[in-house]
């Protein structure tokens, strides 16, 4: 099912947790249905919607999604919800529509926080406990690299930036990892997240390209720490949810 772009609300989010499926393909294909299963999986690339069949958006992506919008906390810009845990990228416009949904791979490290000086080190050079992709809110765009060209910052910085999938190092498998169906094999990054080139051209690139606000979900620290204004309002909401009318 494609993506529901309407304006966000509660039922436009669990639209939009709903995946575009796949077929799964026999190992012995004539040269016709080979043909097919090409443009199947050229269509899944351009797809806005690449999430797994059957994975869900957690609760808290949605309920966050909805506070950003209600709240104006990305300012009208476009926004984007990245959930580690779940190895989840979810992109807004600035209008609060769900423009695309997809995977990403993510620092192999767990952690929160960018070490002191990382950014100053040559990939190779970066402690693999310090291999993190930090949570937050951050606004980022688009600007040069030293090594990759024009790439998404997400935090200059920390040298954080959302690019296509890398695949110079074939033993790391981040193709393989990127299209699997869980995300417990998608820590690989040095911190930085990568997403395929399909989904970084059609989503971010077009939605991006003058700037965003990208909040990212904690491994660890708790939502209060990450994000207080949506935890105060999360709180808020369920203490008014208990209140009862007193009886006369």
């Amino acid at each position: 099912m494609t993506l529901a772009l309407a304006s966000f609300g509660a039922s436009a989010a669990k639209a939009g947790a709903k995946k575009a499926g796949e077929e799964k393909v026999s190992a012995e294909k004539s040269a016709d249905e080979k043909t097919a299963e090409e443009k199947a999986a050229a269509q899944a690339e351009n797809s806005p919607d690449q999430l797994p069949p059957g994975q869900e958006v957690s609760d808290t992506v949605i309920e966050l999604a909805g506070w950003i919008v209600a709240s104006k906390d990305s300012q009208g810009y476009p926004f984007a919800i990245i959930d580690k845990a779940a190895a989840q990228i979810l992109v807004f416009g600035g209008d609060g529509k769900l423009r695309g949904a997809a995977p990403g791979l993510f620092g192999s490290a767990v952690g929160d926080h960018t070490a002191p000086g990382v950014a100053g080190l040559a990939l190779r050079e970066i402690p693999g406990r310090d291999r993190t992709t930090p949570a937050g809110r951050f606004v980022g765009g688009f600007g040069p690299s030293i090594d990759a060209g024009r790439v998404l910052w997400v935090d200059y910085e920390s040298a954080v930036s959302i690019h296509p999938t890398a695949t110079g190092v074939p033993a790391e498998k981040r193709v393989e990892r990127l299209a699997s169906a869980t995300p417990d094999d998608n820590r690989i990054t040095h911190g930085c997240i990568n997403v395929s080139p399909g989904f970084y051209e059609r989503i971010m690139q077009t939605t991006f390209e003058k700037g965003g606000v990208f909040y990212i979900l904690p491994d660890k620290d708790s939502l209060a720490e990450t994000f207080p204004e949506f935890a105060q309002s999360r709180a808020d909401t369920a203490s008014n949810d208990g209140k009862r009318v007193r009886r006369r």
